[in-house]
């Protein structure tokens, strides 16, 4: 639920924001495990999200998003196929393939040639080879236009399950191949052959886990030179996280776009996520706090404040704060929405450590903060 309202509220702004880089005003989003596009319940599943909103893009705006769908079961397929038609007669240009994405990426990405492009992969298992993503990102697409990015689900559970291979003499050396391949090399084992000396080996590898997932974000960001986040979703938050979202992009837009809306979409699912509990010990749960937003907010402006502060400070120039998403943000990158920021310019002009106030801009992306007393 949570990864459909991200990308529910999210893919018509990236839209939005690079429509100008497209001469015919189309827009590519490709969606590598698709299922059957509509739960058995007729709420929408990733594959019907993307539609609606090319449909909504092309009746209001005026832009086309081709949407190519990739599903490998013939069931889930056909399905999917029939959800497709719904949209045809609407003027949305949708395609579905029915294999696995890593056969249809390539056909993609040419027919995204000058396009901007938009890649969705939610596997319920391993993603992608790292190698193969960075042929696409760092070879195919490396320009900064026409715009490229990825949302991608790093399943942490199955990083755990995997991590067992390792610590067991019994580990299944094919099952370990294979994300050696997600991983782009070996080097993901080191973390775990290191919990199995430890004497708290599930703390040990709960560790491990972050440490895993942190690296290959940052291998990922080095290897295709884009910028990559790695947003943790747990049933709780005092709880680790279930996966990550790997987002990766090129623009100060997107990146600040994207910080928002996982903010917005993770108010909008506390709001509707039960109580519930996890077979697997490490992920388990017998209660929730929702976190309350408004005491989340409370105490993210005064640390924005700081941190726009330090950023004056540092380039000792006026900065445009989306130029500099997260060194405002800091450790509340995605945690609260970019009103807090306005508050906390408000705030720093209130302590007269700088002229700027915002008012006037609209969006509070385009403030222009000014040095001032920043001593103050």
């Amino acid at each position: 639920m949570f990864k459909h309202e991200l990308l529910r509220r999210y893919l018509p702004q990236f839209g939005g924001m690079t429509s100008r880089q497209s001469q015919e005003g189309r827009v590519v989003y490709l969606d590598g495990y698709a299922g059957e596009g509509r739960y058995e319940n007729g709420d929408p599943a990733s594959a019907e999200i993307a539609l609606r909103v090319a449909s909504y893009l092309r009746s209001g705006p005026g832009l086309t998003l081709e949407c190519f769908f990739s599903e490998p079961q013939a069931k889930s397929f056909e399905r999917l196929r029939e959800v497709i038609q719904l949209y045809l007669p609407r003027g949305v240009r949708a395609h579905a393939h029915r294999g696995e994405v890593d056969s249809l990426l390539d056909q993609v990405v040419e027919r995204a040639a000058r396009q901007p492009l938009f890649l969705f992969l939610d596997p319920c298992g391993l993603v992608l080879p790292q190698d193969r993503l960075v042929d696409v990102l760092a070879r195919k697409r490396a320009q900064q236009r026409p715009a490229t990015e990825l949302l991608m689900n790093f399943s942490m559970m199955a990083v755990w399950r995997l991590g067992g291979h390792v610590r067991s003499p019994r580990g299944n050396e094919t099952s370990l191949r294979r994300f050696d391949d997600v991983c782009g090399g070996t080097w993901w084992r080191e973390y775990f052959a290191d919990a199995v000396s430890s004497c708290d080996v599930e703390g040990a590898a709960g560790d491990a886990i972050e440490a895993v997932a942190a690296e290959y974000a940052r291998r990922l960001a080095g290897r295709t030179e884009m910028v990559v986040q790695s947003v943790p979703v747990s049933h709780s938050p005092r709880k680790r996280a279930v996966y990550r979202l790997v987002f990766a992009t090129r623009s100060p837009y997107g990146l600040w776009v994207f910080g928002d809306t996982v903010a917005r979409a993770r108010t909008q699912w506390w709001e509707t996520l039960e109580e519930r509990e996890e077979d697997d010990a490490l992920f388990s749960m017998t209660s929730m706090t929702r976190p309350d937003p408004k005491e989340v907010e409370a105490r993210a402006v005064p640390e924005i404040a700081e941190n726009l502060a330090k950023l004056l400070l540092r380039v000792r120039r006026p900065v445009k704060l989306v130029d500099h998403t997260l060194e405002v943000f800091g450790s509340f990158y995605g945690q609260v929405t970019e009103p807090a920021v306005r508050q906390a310019v408000r705030l720093l002009h209130e302590q007269g450590r700088t002229p700027s106030n915002g008012v006037g801009v609209k969006k509070t992306r385009e403030i222009t903060l000014y040095p001032g007393n920043l001593a103050a």
